[in-house]
């Protein structure tokens, strides 16, 4: 008999395996293309550079709810302390736009001097120009690179990884697990914003850094236009962000993080590295969040330590509930409904609401509205918003306890709901 070679058959591609992710891709699309073809930038004019603003920031946070379901949806870590590589993000990409911006009002204010000034003089101008707001007249070790745009970028990617890596590390090889790690995060994000408060910090104490919407070189550029340049890098990042969470999730390694999210004892049993895999997972959802604040703080103008105390993760996390944790699409609903609707009840639009002698102003109650609204979805709508749209697109969840369909007694290989 001759030898036959069997070849395996052809694995689809992700967007046919996953129809969401074709249908969140096209919606991101043409989500973009309305609000190009309405913005003051480049269309007729119906929506205001404050507004695509608002969405580009948005877009950002929706990049950063991904980061926050792969790491809590489907690992299990309940991290607070992601908006921390959130704030970091945009530390790196605001130190080399103020430096830069600072450089060239200062180069001009001395090229009307009778000697051309040296480097050192310039360097000297552009210190105190940053950092005499906190007293200080000389550029701190932490400014090293702020001159070069490359080697910030770089930052974005490289700092926020390291801290994740090292955190992650020293937390996961001591198997700390539960409401101890969350505990743990979140005392990391408080630790590094009571650090940024101090004036020695080398980032400017509370003052933070101003005056990032402005890019360097680029005067003569309105801002309806800057802004719908933003808007365009953030859309292009969420999507490339949500494709590669569901690329990840889809495989074998989505698979191994979901069984460690159920149940871990077993999953290490079976032989499984979960440490290593949390390590990736936190380290990975670390960058993309850094990432997103990359794009959303050039877009917000200014930076300070607030940013990133804990009540910004914890906000985070609420996002995500409310919009359906274990599912990237839900994720993303949960940060864009949220913070829209914040922007709205918080910007005084809200109406204020009387009830006889009791007066409701929605800018002093919007926390507490949203509170509520986490318990609510916790008690009595665990799947989220995201569960509505399972509902509406007769997606069921796999059932865990139904009969044996696997080839031995026992095995249970139901097929995950699509992401």
């Amino acid at each position: 008999m001759s030898d036959m070679t069997l070849s395996a058959p052809a694995r689809r591609p992700l967007v046919l395996r996953h129809p969401s992710v074709l249908v969140f891709l096209t919606i991101l699309a043409l989500f973009t293309l309305g609000v190009t073809l309405l913005s003051e930038g480049a269309g007729i004019g119906a929506i205001s550079t404050s507004f695509v603003k608002t969405l580009g920031k948005t877009l950002c946070f929706c990049l950063v709810a991904l980061a926050m379901d792969l790491v809590w949806g489907y690992c299990g870590i309940l991290s607070l302390g992601h908006m921390a590589f959130f704030g970091l993000g945009g530390y790196a990409v605001g130190m080399w736009l103020m430096y830069e911006r600072t450089r060239m009002i200062v180069a001009d204010s001395l090229a009307a001097a009778e000697l051309p000034p040296t480097a050192q003089e310039i360097s000297d101008g552009i210190a105190t120009q940053i950092f005499g707001v906190v007293g200080a007249s000389e550029f701190p070790p932490v400014w090293a690179f702020a001159h070069s745009l490359p080697l910030q970028l770089a930052a974005v990617v490289v700092v926020p990884g390291l801290l994740a890596l090292v955190f992650g590390w020293l937390a996961f090889r001591s198997r700390v697990t539960g409401v101890y790690l969350s505990i743990l995060t979140q005392a990391m994000t408080l630790a590094l914003s009571l650090y940024l408060f101090q004036n020695d910090s080398g980032l400017r104490g509370n003052n933070g850094l101003s005056g990032l919407q402005n890019l360097p070189g680029l005067d003569d550029i309105p801002q309806s236009a800057v802004s719908l340049w933003f808007f365009w890098a953030s859309a292009l990042a969420l999507g490339v962000g949500y494709l590669f969470c569901a690329w990840l999730v889809s495989g074998k390694f989505g698979s191994v993080i979901r069984a460690i999210r159920d149940d871990e004892t077993r999953v290490r049993f079976l032989g499984y590295p979960v440490e290593g895999f949390k390590l990736v997972v936190f380290t990975l959802t670390a960058v993309i969040a850094s990432i997103a604040g990359a794009l959303y703080y050039p877009q917000a103008g200014i930076i300070n330590p607030a940013e990133i105390a804990p009540i910004a993760s914890i906000y985070l996390a609420v996002w995500v509930a409310i919009g359906g944790r274990g599912r990237l699409y839900g994720a993303v609903i949960g940060a864009g409904f949220v913070s829209l609707l914040s922007t709205w009840f918080t910007g005084g639009q809200a109406p204020d609401l009387v009830l006889g002698p009791l007066r409701i102003q929605w800018v002093d109650w919007w926390t507490v509205l949203l509170g509520l609204s986490f318990v609510a979805v916790t008690l009595f709508a665990p799947k989220g918003i995201g569960g509505l749209v399972d509902l509406a697109a007769r997606i069921k969840s796999p059932d865990r306890h139904g009969a044996d369909l696997g080839p031995d007694a026992g095995a249970l290989r139901e097929r995950e709901a699509d992401q």
